[in-house]
């Protein structure tokens, strides 16, 4: 049960996940089509990512009526659909609803998922470990899903190549259907959990460890935003930016499989500490280093800067109100992906009004406010 439903949750993230980042792709193609300005280019892709983030708390919700097995299903299933009516939309209006129909059946992934993958290795051991193979398996999916959509249009029209991503939905959601635990398999094991940590009362620790993913979230989101421009100030084309991304998001795939294990080894304080003292020495560094040394340390600021989400995400179980796991899970990805999708906007205006240098410069003094966070997580661990 413990593999099975580990494999089920790990694709269903690389499914999701590359459903959401294929969008990117998609974008200049759908301005063209559409003739969109680029702000209606912004609104689509928020409509997404903001349906996604907006209603995890009620999947959350709506998981302990139906069933966190057929909410995930059927929120698969929906991202399909939206695909597939995507692929079919001949204006505006079509494309739009099917991007928030896309977004409400994403909001299920995360927080459901997270939550089966701790349960099922709950009693075992292992769930840190388990969790960042679940967060490895997301960047895998941001990874390959974009990366075949570049190579369907080179042979096929945007309209079949979306079609087919909505027929991988589909497909995915009749596999987490055949691959899921039933919750009368999960039922002992959640009871277990339920004893481990009833009484414990560690609200004060899940504020920290969610202020502390919110302002993770938002430096990486702030600093992807920037490194273009700081790159292209250096001399960088476009080829070498696309390069320098590619060694970024592989050290980042990385970073989130071993900086679990790193956590399960040495604690959660002491890799917080180092990870997000490491990405802000290495922001630093990278306004005074020339362009072939940055390029040259970015797979290790990508380890640091996207590792320490794999060690956040393995404390909220700890750390979760008895019987509202799905719950800690929804709300601690919706501060996440709303702290990420803030700070561009926040530290753009920064940036237009002081420059990037000054502006990159603040989102590294930012992070170093996770470290006394981290630290009143762990007293709330230990106590």
């Amino acid at each position: 049960m413990r593999r099975r439903s580990l494999f089920a949750a790990c694709g269903a993230h690389a499914v999701h996940d590359g459903l959401t980042d294929a969008i990117y792709v998609l974008l200049p193609l759908w301005q063209a089509q559409f003739a969109l300005s680029y702000a209606m280019v912004g609104l689509l892709r928020a409509s997404y990512s903001g349906m996604m983030a907006g209603f995890q708390l009620l999947a959350s919700r709506l998981a302990k009526r139906w069933g966190r097995e057929r909410m995930l299903v059927a929120g698969t299933a929906l991202a399909g659909l939206a695909y597939l009516l995507a692929g079919l939309a001949g204006g505006l209006a079509v494309l739009l609803l099917a991007l928030l129909l896309g977004g409400l059946g994403a909001s299920v992934q995360h927080p459901l998922a997270s939550s089966i993958v701790t349960d099922t290795h709950e009693a075992g051991g292992g769930v840190k470990e388990a969790l960042s193979q679940y967060n490895f398996a997301g960047d895998i999916g941001k990874t390959l899903i974009p990366a075949l959509v570049g190579l369907l249009l080179l042979v096929c029209s945007w309209q079949a190549s979306v079609g087919l991503l909505g027929l991988l939905g589909l497909a995915a959601a009749a596999l987490l259907w055949w691959l899921l635990p039933k919750p009368e398999e999960l039922r002992a094991s959640q009871q277990a959990v339920r004893k481990a940590i009833a009484g414990k009362d560690a609200r004060g620790g899940f504020h920290a460890l969610l202020a502390t993913g919110t302002l993770d979230s938002a430096v990486r989101m702030g600093f992807l935003t920037f490194l273009p421009f700081l790159l292209k100030s250096k001399g960088a084309g476009t080829a070498g930016i696309g390069v320098a991304l590619s060694l970024l998001f592989v050290g980042g795939a990385f970073g989130k499989l071993l900086c679990g294990y790193l956590e399960a080894r040495i604690g959660m304080m002491k890799t917080v500490w180092l990870t997000e003292s490491m990405t802000s020495l290495l922001i630093v560094l990278a306004l005074w280093l020339p362009l072939a040394a940055i390029m040259a340390m970015l797979p290790l600021l990508g380890l640091a800067l996207n590792g320490t989400s794999s060690v956040l995400y393995g404390m909220v179980p700890e750390l979760a109100a008895p019987g509202k796991r799905e719950q800690a899970f929804a709300l601690f990805y919706t501060g996440s992906i709303g702290g990420g999708a803030v700070a561009p906007v926040l530290f753009g205006a920064l940036g237009d009004a002081t420059g990037v240098p000054l502006a990159l410069l603040a989102l590294a003094a930012m992070l170093l406010l996770t470290l006394p966070l981290a630290w009143r997580v762990q007293r709330d661990l230990q106590a």
